[in-house]
């Protein structure tokens, strides 16, 4: 998916200009140098239209409503979703419109940013989420497409929930699962 951000291009030249004057080392920008451009990011986002923070600090945009009376899922629930993950230069690093399949997982199973923004949604409702660097996957980045301190771009679009009985999982299970 490309966005076409105007702020994504000054986020690149600026991480570009970073690399270029030596302040990240050999290997890019400094973790210091990501968690900065990802607040710059961040706060620059914040200010743009349609875009609602919720108190941890996800950013979203509603692309599509579904019903109005429609089920939000809890930690305990299964989901089934349609999603697309970029980085804030539009690169994508996961899509399971690409592969053709929904993906299915308890809220338990993906980063912070994702079961919070989730919670928060009805069956039927499109939504861009920006997962500010600590609520994804932080200093450690993943499996080299994702650099270290990087602010998640999610096109989520919930498909279904399937409740489950009973108290939903402890964050610290979450966690440890991420």
């Amino acid at each position: 998916m490309r966005f076409g951000w105007g702020r994504a291009a000054v986020l690149a030249v600026a991480m570009t200009a970073l690399a270029a004057c030596g302040r990240g080392g050999e290997g890019g920008p400094s973790l210091e140098d990501r968690a900065a451009a990802a607040a710059y990011f961040m706060e620059s986002n914040a200010r743009a239209e349609g875009i609602e923070t919720l108190p941890s600090g996800v950013q979203y945009k509603i692309l599509a409503s579904g019903p109005a009376r429609g089920v939000k899922p809890d930690g305990n629930d299964l989901v089934r979703v349609d999603y697309e993950g970029t980085l804030t230069d539009g690169r994508v690093f996961d899509s399971s419109f690409e592969r053709g399949s929904p993906a299915v997982f308890h809220l338990d199973q993906v980063v912070p940013g994702w079961t919070e923004g989730l919670r928060n949604m009805r069956v039927g409702d499109e939504w861009l989420l920006y997962i500010p660097p600590e609520l994804g996957y932080g200093e450690r980045g993943a499996g080299g497409m994702i650099p270290p301190n990087s602010v998640l771009v999610f096109r989520v679009k919930l498909l279904d929930v399937a409740p489950i009985p009973g108290d939903a999982p402890t964050r610290g299970a979450a966690a440890a699962a991420v």
